[in-house]
């Protein structure tokens, strides 16, 4: 189980990330509302206020999105709780892998409960026609914390290989009994 400041660094993460989604999130419903859109980076990057009934790159269940994608936030956000609670003891990684995703699961899941209209997505990147789906923080948030857990469980993994290599490997020869080399007799 891990320590105190261990979990400490899965809150702060994850309501940090909270605080920054909801932020710039109503900045840019104050901003950009009536704008078609503001150039920072020219062409490539641009503010640009979107709302985004489905989830991440448009993807719509029909007139149950909302409701299924809150649903999925909720259990997502459940799941990792529990697995900040379970980790390893010194997993440090881990817990602002969980943070990060955690915290960027409650922002959009904020904006699915406040509004029918969807998730408010105002960060979009690209060049002229071809665009990458407009995001925001939490989606950030999400996206790095999603690969920061990939790591986490692929190293977990092969720590545990290691271990149950070291279990089934011969001893060294100088730690090997003398019966063991003369065949078991002495």
């Amino acid at each position: 189980m891990p320590s105190g400041a261990e979990r400490r660094l899965f809150w702060a993460a994850g309501l940090t990330v909270l605080l920054l989604d909801v932020t710039t999130k109503y900045l840019a419903e104050q901003h950009l509302l009536r704008s078609s859109g503001r150039e920072v980076f020219g062409d490539w990057f641009q503010l640009r206020l979107v709302y985004n009934p489905g989830a991440a790159f448009g993807l719509d269940l029909g007139p149950y999105s909302r409701w299924i994608f809150m649903l999925v936030a909720i259990v997502a956000v459940v799941v990792l709780f529990r697995m900040s609670r379970q980790g390893e003891l010194g997993d440090w990684f881990r817990q602002l892998a969980v943070g990060l995703v955690s915290g960027g699961a409650l922002g959009n899941l904020m904006d699915r409960v406040r509004s029918g209209q969807g998730v408010v997505d105002f960060l979009d990147l690209g060049v002229g026609q071809w665009r990458w789906p407009t995001f925001n923080v939490a989606d950030m948030a999400v996206s790095c914390g999603a690969i920061a857990l990939a790591i986490s469980l692929w190293r977990e993994d092969a720590r545990r290989e290691a271990a149950a290599g070291d279990l089934g490997r011969p001893l060294p020869p100088e730690r090997t009994p003398p019966e063991a080399v003369l065949g078991g007799e002495k």
